[in-house]
């Protein structure tokens, strides 16, 4: 349905602002609105979840006990990469997916604040130039295509392991004053500026889900750090870092934010917001090591 509205956005009146903004403080596309109401509206009333949660809205979505609430916990970010809506850039839909911890009844924000550790599954779609749905259960990680001549994902990518090193490095170059200086030493060795040895390629959409599935089949890195501006990082933990975190760990990469393993870390808010660094397992033990070394010279 998300995809629908998408590949018909220009024709219908879906793009440019809705006019509020979320929690988050950022202005809501047309489009954020419509995929969010289209998560709630399937998904809600299955029987399956008992609570629901979105980086559009303040608060989690219980489901009413007429509704008969299930076991599960959804995660969701609808329509990530939003702002680049209107220039027609690849955007996603995130979601992540735990058992509930209380017991019955409605779900409670205690449900929604877990370790990314325990997700039973997690997954998103990539709405480009053709619908991609990525997911994992725990067991590998698969990619299926939207045929929209029959209206089904068929699977076209199965078991997908991303390079122990890859050759492509994604950041926003625009916030170099703004890093510690293990970060700016991290992108003079991917530039090749002193030696060849770490040399990538920068490929940088500004599409958390683009960016990363290039880095997933490709192999690569995928950093936003934290900066003076946003010291606690930009990119939510909950709907963004921890699904695609429990991705790439089971297609053999790696995601921290910059210290701790994205899926160790407690959440205590949320919309709480962390640091991320993911992509092939060697390229962010690279990372991690450089800005460690660095960061700590520059302390003393």
């Amino acid at each position: 349905m998300i995809s629908g509205y998408v590949r018909r956005a220009g024709l219908v009146d879906v793009l440019g602002a809705f006019g509020r903004t979320n929690v988050q403080g950022e202005e809501q596309q047309k489009l954020d609105v419509i995929a969010n109401d289209t998560m709630i509206q399937s998904i809600a009333y299955t029987g399956r979840v008992c609570v629901m949660a979105s980086e559009e809205d303040a608060e989690p979505f219980p489901i009413p006990e007429e509704h008969n609430p299930g076991k599960y916990v959804l995660l969701h970010d609808p329509l990530d990469g939003s702002s680049n809506i209107d220039v027609n850039v690849s955007i996603g839909t995130i979601f992540s997916i735990h058992q509930r911890v209380t017991e019955s009844g409605p779900g409670t924000l205690e449900d929604c604040l877990q370790k990314g550790r325990g997700q039973i599954a997690a997954g998103y779609v990539i709405h480009g130039s053709s619908t991609v749905l990525v997911y994992t259960v725990g067991r590998g990680v698969h990619a299926f295509t939207l045929d929209p001549t029959i209206g089904e994902f068929l699977l076209v990518n199965p078991d997908i392991k991303t390079p122990e090193i890859g050759k492509y490095y994604s950041i926003n170059e625009s916030y170099y004053q703004r890093w510690s200086d293990g970060y700016r030493r991290v992108v003079q060795e991917f530039k090749g500026v002193e030696s060849t040895e770490h040399r990538k390629n920068a490929r940088y959409i500004g599409s958390l889900v683009a960016d990363f599935h290039r880095n997933l089949l490709s192999g690569g890195v995928f950093m936003y750090p934290a900066d003076s501006k946003a010291p606690h990082g930009k990119l939510r933990l909950l709907y963004e870092a921890s699904p695609l975190a429990f991705i790439a760990e089971q297609a053999g990469g790696a995601a921290s934010d910059g210290v701790t393993p994205i899926l160790d870390i407690q959440p205590t808010e949320l919309h709480q917001r962390t640091p991320l660094l993911i992509g092939s397992r060697g390229d962010v033990a690279f990372v991690e090591r450089t800005v460690a070394e660095v960061d700590s010279v520059a302390a003393k």
